[in-house]
């Protein structure tokens, strides 16, 4: 028997990235909240410290709640799934699909033709 040769993989392959124990992509919404709570509790409201760092927790914490590793669970509740249906398709040869597409030219051709006499037809009957 032949010796296999085995490949060293890169453990990080596959993985989000992460700040610590945060995964980078709950960053920026979490700014965005801490910034919507301060402007609201500090600026607004004119709340304590204490309310305004409570409030931004508890923000934080329910964002990270509804969208972190297992996301889909809450947020796919808001995605319309798609309506899978069965279907036949007809198979035809490309000979079949551009003759019968040069027969239908022909017969908007012929349809044009006919009109146009039509038309001629009538202006000299109205003479």
């Amino acid at each position: 028997m032949s010796d296999f040769k085995y490949r060293t993989v890169n453990q990080a392959v596959g993985m989000q990235p992460r700040l610590g124990p945060i995964a980078a992509d709950q960053v920026v919404p979490w700014l965005l909240i801490s910034l919507v709570i301060y402007l609201l509790t500090r600026e607004l409201f004119q709340l304590d410290l204490l309310w305004t760092v409570l409030l931004i927790i508890w923000g934080c914490g329910t964002w990270w709640l509804l969208t972190g590793s297992h996301s889909h669970k809450f947020l796919g509740k808001f995605v319309p799934s798609p309506a899978w249906t069965r279907g036949r398709v007809e198979t035809r040869s490309l000979l079949e699909f551009i003759s019968e597409q040069e027969a239908q030219v022909l017969l908007a051709q012929k349809l044009r033709q006919q009109k146009a006499r039509q038309r001629k037809n009538k202006k000299r009957k109205a003479r």
